[in-house]
């Protein structure tokens, strides 16, 4: 366990501020995201160190299509999100306790060199909740000129945001869906944060954007089209992965009818010049 970053203790409370979520949390209790506790007067990350999944992708997977094609990463995650989606693919890290392993920083950068790769992601679970991990480990290595990519939901405040990217040279921000009440009641986040990382991430780092076409969520063309027009206006042109869901965890909805992506793919090329579908097999 290590002292958590960026909170505040006020009337025997922890604030916590690294996300838009700002828990308030009792002692003895824990935030939201289920890894940052309130302990002896100090909030604590709980799951510093604690690897859930390490291992080798292509970084097609990430997804990232326009940043070192072709190329393998290190991919490393631990537990706990700050959003809790009905439908997530990786709920028995994000949503649940898995087992872990414990490293540090400096065995994960080994690792990365051991195997020859000249890049980490911090993916899995949400980066976000293992900010002081992702944070000390992304730092070690850009001082080894190993680079450092975010795969993330980017519901983060923007001062943990700040002192991050520095160190991060690419992202895959998860859109969940272009309407902000949804987005409140379905997964229990807002948007605007969602937007305001992609601007601000865009200035230093190579930034593209993953969509799960839900449905029920974000499954109407017409209102992805006018976001989408929406977001192209605030945040310019980026890559887009618009990825198919299957029922999981707790949504057995059927799968997302592949002609409603190939027309929402049609709707996102009105604006942005690379839109690629994911999860739909061959």
């Amino acid at each position: 366990m290590k002292e958590a970053m960026f909170y505040k203790i006020f009337e025997e409370r922890a604030i916590c501020q690294l996300c838009p979520n700002n828990c308030i949390i009792k002692p003895n209790h824990k935030g939201i995201c289920q890894t940052r506790a309130y302990l002896e007067g100090k909030l604590i990350a709980l799951n510093f160190g604690e690897v859930s999944g390490i291992q080798i992708d292509p970084i097609e997977k990430k997804p990232l299509a326009h940043w070192r094609q072709g190329t393998q990463i290190l991919s490393v995650g631990s537990y706990g999100c700050n959003l809790k989606c009905p439908f997530c693919q990786n709920y028995t890290i994000s949503q649940e306790k898995p087992r872990v392993i414990t490293m540090t920083p400096e065995a994960i950068v080994a690792q990365a060199i051991a195997y020859d790769l000249d890049a980490i992601a911090y993916t899995y679970n949400e980066p976000t909740v293992f900010y002081e991990m992702v944070y000390e480990t992304a730092k070690v290595a850009h001082s080894k000129g190993i680079a450092n990519v975010l795969v993330t939901n980017g519901y983060i405040n923007e001062a943990p945001l700040i002192k991050l990217l520095p160190y991060i040279d690419a992202m895959n921000i998860d859109v969940k869906t272009y309407d902000d009440q949804k987005m409140l009641d379905i997964c229990g986040g807002r948007l605007r944060p969602v937007i305001e990382t992609i601007k601000r991430a865009k200035v230093t780092a190579h930034v593209e954007l993953t969509m799960l076409i839900v449905p029920g969520l974000n499954d109407n063309l017409q209102e992805m089209r006018h976001f989408l027009g929406l977001l192209f206006s605030e945040v310019g042109d980026v890559a887009i992965h618009i990825s198919r869901y299957f029922p999981v965890y707790e949504y057995d909805l059927p799968a997302t009818d592949i002609d409603l992506m190939l027309q929402m793919q049609k709707a996102a090329r009105q604006y942005f010049t690379h839109v690629y579908l994911g999860n739909v097999g061959d």
